[in-house]
């Protein structure tokens, strides 16, 4: 009798451990799905209860004190299923096979939905100049020395803390720069970074160039946003993916034209809002506008080109070389991006 019990507790601890995970196995089980999407999970000892994040997606769910109990398991704070609940067992969090199962197909399905609706796959971050090209020059006084500051310095700070945010906020989206060093760039090796970023149909990418501004007239202040002019033609299609006529592709290439041209006006003027918020009256604003430099014209995405002020004017060389300013000018950037992100998504 007793080796009865024996080999009946012996089965069934292997049988529960058929229909049981570890943290590790269901980590796997969800970077299965997709190796792009970043997966991670967080655990609260004191109030018991987890998170598991699969790129944009999130899901809460209790830990329970014995096995066999059931709870929620809440999805985005809208899908909730009722589940057996992880518990704690010899000191290692184990998972019921039945959460795993829902927690999996339901992470599959979302990222199913995600392939098919449109998203902002890439962000590009060009900070201006750089190496032996220092962009505009001024000069801050601080402790009754003068000394000059350099536009390529400046726009590289702001572009690294911009990514290092965006980054943060978007494991799911590339965030890339075309420099993240003091080196030099051509106009053209930029272009060419940016338009070798491959995207799937759905998908778009952005460019940002971020750049200090300078004039003889030292009063001159203030930020702004510039896009391509809405007369410039060039062609954008790959014709390797296209086997149509001459008068189909010039249609269909004019329609691609108007499309980033739209959406490069919606980019300006959601970062242009995140700089009226976040400056207010303490920097004016000089408004959207519109010119065909380099960059935003050999671009083949949505894209703008940054101004955060002028070198040349004492107030706003100071406000880009303070800490406090430079955070402004991150943050602005942040919520404009992260505003149009929004908009294009939905």
């Amino acid at each position: 009798m007793f080796k009865k019990i024996i080999l009946l507790c012996f089965l069934l601890f292997i049988i529960n451990s058929l229909y049981a995970n570890t943290l590790n196995d269901t980590l796997s089980s969800l970077q299965a799905i997709s190796p792009d999407y970043v997966t991670q999970f967080r655990f609260d000892p004191l109030f018991r209860n987890g998170v598991f994040k699969f790129g944009e997606h999130f899901c809460n769910f209790f830990i329970s004190n014995k096995e066999g109990e059931t709870g929620y398991l809440l999805f985005n704070n809208q899908e909730l299923f009722d589940v057996p609940l992880p518990y704690n067992r010899d000191g290692q969090l184990t998972f019921p096979e039945s959460f795993v199962a829902t927690l999996t197909n339901t992470f599959t399905r979302l990222h199913e939905n995600d392939a098919s609706r449109f998203r902002i796959a890439a962000i590009i971050i060009d900070p201006g100049h750089g190496g032996r090209d220092s962009g505009a020059l001024g000069t801050i006084s601080a402790n009754g020395r003068n000394t000059q500051v350099m536009e390529k310095d400046i726009v590289l700070k702001v572009s690294l803390a911009l990514r290092d945010r965006l980054s943060a906020s978007f494991p799911d989206k590339r965030i890339l720069m075309t420099r993240n060093s003091d080196v030099f760039i051509s106009l053209e090796q930029r272009a060419d970074m940016a338009n070798s970023v491959t995207a799937r149909d759905n998908e778009a990418i952005i460019f940002i160039s971020i750049h200090a501004n300078s004039a003889t007239n030292r009063n001159a202040r203030g930020y702004e946003i510039w896009h391509i002019t809405s007369g410039h033609r060039r062609f954008l299609l790959d014709t390797s993916r296209h086997n149509y006529s001459p008068d189909i592709l010039a249609i269909l290439n004019a329609m691609l034209e108007e499309e980033i041209k739209t959406e490069s006006i919606l980019l300006a003027d959601a970062i242009l809002q995140g700089f009226d918020n976040g400056f207010g009256s303490s920097l004016p604003s000089r408004g959207r506008k519109a010119n065909d430099w380099f960059v935003v014209r050999n671009s083949r995405m949505p894209a703008v080109l940054v101004e955060l002020g002028f070198l040349s004017n004492n107030q706003d060389a100071a406000l880009m070389t303070s800490d406090e300013g430079l955070q402004i000018f991150v943050n602005s950037l942040y919520n404009g991006i992260t505003n149009f992100i929004g908009i294009f998504e939905r």
